[in-house]
């Protein structure tokens, strides 16, 4: 099979020290944002000689008129704080929940786990090869348990600290805005990078500090080691599933009812401080894309890590100890961390942005320089740490797989993620025609607009399932379901990065809010707006991201989770399939109608609160009173922490129903249906409703001709694109992207509880 060139000792080295290097770079942009004070004296420490190009210590450059005064900073200073504190005690409300939640889960693996040999604690035979001794049931339940909190406790982690950074962001972010667009951009930027390395270097570290833990009591059972450190994946996305659900309700339940009292009933702009849910609305952009997304993306790449390795355990690499070459998915994550802090540079020093227009090509290039300079990592990653031909588990047999054929698996699924973003791009962006049509479409009214919204959407989905296809099938024939499992971490590989940019969208957003509630100048105002709409963009691709490479995940994890339970064949043409198939393909409009149902529900009690309150506060719409932010948070809060509970209870109980009731090749059926459905409908939930937000903000910002003859704000026209963009809030930040977390979902749970299923599962067709 022949040996690696990185000797096992360089893999054990090389691992952390980029995971370090990661979080220390993070750390080091967190100072460079940090210099921007929110206390009167305005800019960034004024004692500090020198310039440099980006624009630190520049406190002498002559700012806006204006710009400068108290009261302005103290005005910004303050509604950060009321932003902050509002999203801090969602979340710990929020956590609550969840934790209660993540222990009960975590005595149902053990129990279910341990019951599969009685509570046994004598070794027994090994599930793939019967001629040698493993460690017993009871080990692996244990061990699936403790991963399981592991990975939970990671992605809580994640979702806070990344939401704790970007309302420590936003109002620097305006704050810096007077002095330029270029300024505003580094400083969101920077932010967002703090997140992306924070939470894709903690995720590796965690990762493989776990699996050197769990190596001191399996021993060279690497079988059973690799089968326990699923609960990894199991654990991320459990919470990422409650934070997107959670966070996206709140977050819809107040942008809507912000949006249609505020801007279509009383004509005020967007982020008035007259307007009551103005900063339920601002909270709810931290818990939601930033909370949300960060557990989000730290599932997926859990969870691609753990079908890689599963794989891996039971192919040569496993069988013959090899560990380098075992931990080759850790390898190309730690290389990734290495590509995309190369890549923040270009963004924050290499290059300088002057105008407006360069923000969208700023982004975009993030993504190709990252893609790029990945490839080259990975075949640099694939040459060091595999040897030039080993076999790969295909469903029983061993498949000889090329070192090259490796490289290609991963190559092909980092390139079918920037096609992914690129083609949303195009269907979200207002640059292109498809966006301009529907925002064409709102001359005349609502209805021609959601129709042609709706149409984008589902034309959206062609090139992304196409390229997803290709991937799996380039995959799969050159590494069986490895290949697959590699190529999710492909797509993923760069994930520091696209979560910077992901994380940039809300930040700009909130920025902008700030501006507006603080009373800064119209000037101000436009260019936060710029930075708002390019990051409004970024996220459309960032969720392409989630969708495809969960997708691709989910595909691996399934594989796995066959091998594991012992199936030789799903057969479509059995009964017991087709059932499964049809019921999967059921769950994710299941899941959206409780989603959206939800956001309903909770925007008409806003609704009523926000006419509630101009209606009966004296002085509110002339400005002279304050409105009671307070009650809006709350509603939006108790309304999420309500309405998370039902969706989450159907993916979490699905897979343990169906595997107990019906058996693990009905299981099987389940999961491909979820799979095929639910990324056709996230992808067009997702695309439909940022075009529409999109078209909104095309029609309001008036750059280009055709855009200043629908306009201006308050027109009819563009009444009809703020009740389309309300309908297509809930689609592309609740329902949409959760449903990526439940195809991810279903199916690690799945492998988790595969043994016990497999041994105990069935019940009503062994009547």
């Amino acid at each position: 099979m022949g040996a690696t060139i990185l000797p096992d000792l360089g893999a054990e080295i090389l691992i952390p020290l980029c995971a370090v290097i990661g979080i220390a770079f993070s750390l080091v942009q967190w100072m460079y944002v940090s210099q921007v004070k929110l206390s009167p004296g305005g800019g960034r420490d004024s004692n500090s000689g020198g310039a440099d190009k980006n624009g630190y210590n520049d406190y002498l450059i002559e700012e806006e008129e204006g710009g400068n005064d108290h009261n302005v900073v103290l005005r910004c200073a303050e509604i950060q704080t009321a932003i902050s504190e509002g999203a801090t005690s969602f979340l710990f409300t929020e956590y609550k929940y969840v934790g209660a939640f993540m222990v009960a889960f975590a005595i149902l693996i053990f129990l279910f786990l341990g019951s599969v040999e009685g509570f046994s604690t004598s070794s027994r035979a090994c599930t793939y090869d019967q001629t040698k001794i493993c460690k017993p049931a009871l080990a692996t339940a244990i061990f699936s348990t403790v991963s399981f909190l592991l990975g939970a406790i990671t992605s809580v982690v994640s979702g806070f600290l990344g939401m704790k950074i970007a309302t420590y962001a936003n109002a620097r972010t305006t704050l810096e805005a007077r002095k330029g667009v270029g300024k505003a951009f580094i400083t969101a930027f920077r932010s967002g990078a703090v997140m992306g390395f924070l939470l894709a270097s903690s995720g590796l570290l965690v990762l493989y500090i776990a699996i050197n833990l769990f190596k001191l009591y399996y021993g060279d059972d690497w079988g059973g080691l690799f089968e326990a450190i699923t609960g990894y994946g199991l654990g991320g996305s459990s919470m990422a599933l409650f934070g997107r659900v959670g966070g996206g309700i709140y977050t819809k339940a107040a942008d809507v009812g912000a949006d249609l009292v505020g801007k279509v009933e009383r004509n005020i702009p967007e982020d008035d401080p007259r307007n009551p849910a103005v900063i339920a609305d601002n909270v709810g952009d931290n818990v939601g894309d930033i909370a949300g997304m960060g557990s989000d993306l730290f599932g997926s790449y859990a969870e691609s890590s753990c079908a890689a390795l599963v794989v891996a355990s039971i192919s040569s690499f496993g069988i013959n100890h090899e560990l380098t070459a075992m931990l080759y998915p850790l390898i190309v994550s730690s290389i990734g961390i290495l590509v995309c802090l190369l890549t923040t540079l270009f963004a924050t020093d290499f290059f300088e942005i002057k105008a407006v227009k360069e923000i969208e090509p700023a982004l975009k290039k993030q993504l190709i320089i990252s893609t790029v300079l990945m490839t080259v990592g990975v075949a640099i990653a694939t040459w060091i740490s595999v040897p030039s031909s080993f076999t790969i588990f295909n469903f029983g047999t061993q498949k000889v797989v090329k070192s090259w054929q490796l490289f290609l698996c991963v190559g092909v699924g980092l390139w079918a993620g920037l096609i992914i973003g690129f083609v949303t791009e195009y269907y979200t962006s207002n640059a292109y025609s498809p966006v301009q049509d529907v925002a064409d479409s709102c001359r005349t009214g609502a209805a021609t607009n959601v129709i042609f919204g709706l149409a984008l959407g589902y034309k959206s989905v062609i090139i992304p399932i196409f390229a997803i296809a290709v991937s799996i099938f380039v995959s799969f024939s050159f590494a069986a379901m490895y290949g697959i499992a590699v190529a999710a971490l492909g797509m993923l590989s760069t994930i520091a990065t696209g979560l910077a940019i992901d994380a940039y969208g809300p930040i700009s957003d909130n920025a902008g809010g700030i501006a507006e509630m603080a009373g800064m100048s119209h000037r101000i105002r436009e260019r936060t707006d710029a930075l708002d709409a390019a990051g409004n963009t970024t996220a459309a691709i960032g969720k392409g991201f989630a969708i495809g490479s969960a997708a691709l995940v989910s595909l691996a994890l399934f594989g796995a989770f066959v091998s594991r339970a012992g199936i030789e064949t799903v057969d479509v043409l059995t009964p017991k399939v087709i059932i499964g198939l049809l019921v999967g393909a059921m769950l994710p409009y299941w899941f959206s109608a409780m989603t959206m149902k939800s956001v309903g529900s909770a925007a008409l009690k806003m609704v009523e609160e926000v006419r509630r309150q101009f209606n009966t506060i004296p002085g509110l719409m002339e400005g002279t009173a304050k409105p009671d932010y307070a009650t809006c948070v709350k509603i939006s809060t108790d309304a999420s922490i309500k309405e998370m509970i039902p969706p989450g209870a159907l993916v979490m109980l699905t897979p343990l129903i169906v595997g107990i009731f019906f058996g693990v090749e009905t299981l099987a059926g389940v999961l491909a249906g979820s799979l095929v459905s639910g990324v056709q409908i996230a992808i067009s939930a997702s695309n439909t409703g940022g075009a529409w937000d999109n078209a909104k903000k095309y029609i309001e910002a008036g750059a280009s001709e055709h855009a200043r003859t629908l306009g201006p704000k308050g027109s009819e026209c563009h009444k009809a694109a703020v009740i389309g963009d309300t309908i297509g809030d809930p689609l592309k930040d609740t329902s949409g992207p959760s449903l990526n977390i439940l195809i991810k979902l279903m199916a690690v749970e799945s492998l988790v509880f595969a043994p016990f299923f497999a041994t105990h599962g069935g019940l009503l067709f062994k009547i």
